[in-house]
């Protein structure tokens, strides 16, 4: 299929780009639908009269639903955007990206391509983990997650389910005092809700003194989130940058230059690692351990943005990972480092 492909963009270019803002639209339409002409046009940075033309064709084809409130999409188009994701990764030879990262990284690697617009692209990150996920996901299965902003966006593009799924959605850590809407707890009860599954919270911060941690844990209610989340069938995570993370712990500038002098560049779960993926510092934390990541039967780690190359080069195994979902961007800045 690669063959035909190359031949197309020699032979037709002109085509590949009409797939490429066609594919754009409809991305742009499912996250924010419904949405209007003259967004999709800044969305885009195309004009209106562009964006009239393809939805005119996209609605003829009843990939979109055409309303006073804006343009909607259609079962028919949610499944040709599915089957677009493949072909364009194709089209960009993502799909050979995603092998020499799964050679090197020694996980399942999928890439999502970029889109026209390089500022949706943490929202495209999050539809396609949220897809996949959901596929990934049966009917019983305890979820763990983790906070931060991108598993905020997995939950947010996440799709209710048609039927319930009877999951159990919990927080794999406690929270860091930063915005409730990228908290664990606000991420579970989300996910959840959405799958039509049942959800358990974790009141207590991640970042206390062990003593008081060691109290705490002992707790009913949290030992009870806490046993739930270590028999968890599917685990999702994300991966800080050593310094930000630290920073959002308030841990001391001291500290944060300590850090950095020992070449920390990564971050999962309080552990910080260098690009070798050599452990040179772990927090006192409530919630998962690096070592309950091994008894759970899928590990996914989703990260995104260039800056996260290094990041994701130190803390992704085949030791913790099962599965590593990122942007083309990041895959990107990973292939410069390797």
């Amino acid at each position: 299929m690669t063959d035909y492909l190359k031949l197309q963009q020699k032979i037709a270019p002109e085509l590949v780009k009409v797939v490429e803002r066609r594919y754009a639209i409809l991305r742009l339409i499912h996250r924010s639908q419904p949405i209007g002409r003259r967004s999709l046009a800044q969305g885009l940075d195309l004009s209106e009269r562009t964006i009239r033309k393809h939805l005119d064709f996209l609605s003829d084809r009843n990939f979109i639903i055409l309303t006073s409130s804006g343009a909607k999409i259609s079962k028919s188009g949610e499944r040709i955007l599915r089957e677009l994701d493949v072909y364009i990764k194709e089209l960009r030879g993502a799909n050979l990206l995603e092998e020499r990262l799964k050679e090197y990284l020694g996980v399942e690697v999928y890439v999502v391509p970029s889109g026209l617009n390089q500022n949706l692209g943490k929202e495209e990150l999050g539809r396609f983990a949220a897809d996949f996920l959901k596929g990934l996901i049966g009917s019983g299965n305890i979820i763990a997650v983790t906070g931060g902003t991108t598993l905020s966006e997995v939950a947010e593009m996440m799709k209710p389910a048609s039927e319930g799924f009877e999951v159990t959605a919990v927080p794999a850590r406690g929270g860091l005092g930063e915005g409730v809407e990228i908290q664990a707890n606000t991420i579970a009860a989300k996910i959840a809700n959405k799958l039509g599954g049942d959800y358990h919270l974790l009141h207590t911060p991640d970042n206390l003194k062990q003593e008081t941690i060691s109290t705490l844990i002992k707790e009913p209610s949290i030992k009870r989130v806490l046993d739930l989340a270590k028999r968890a069938d599917i685990l999702i995570h994300g991966i800080g940058t050593a310094e930000v993370m630290a920073r959002r712990r308030g841990m001391p500038l001291d500290k944060i230059e300590e850090l950095k002098s020992q070449g920390a560049v990564g971050e999962t779960f309080g552990y910080y690692f260098t690009q070798d993926g050599e452990i040179v510092y772990s927090t006192t934390s409530v919630g998962l351990k690096l070592s309950d990541l091994t008894k759970i039967s899928k590990v996914v780690a989703i990260a995104g943005g260039r800056s996260k190359a290094k990041a994701i080069v130190a803390a992704v195994s085949e030791k913790y990972q099962d599965i590593l979902i990122i942007d083309e961007e990041a895959a990107k800045g990973i292939l410069e480092l390797i």
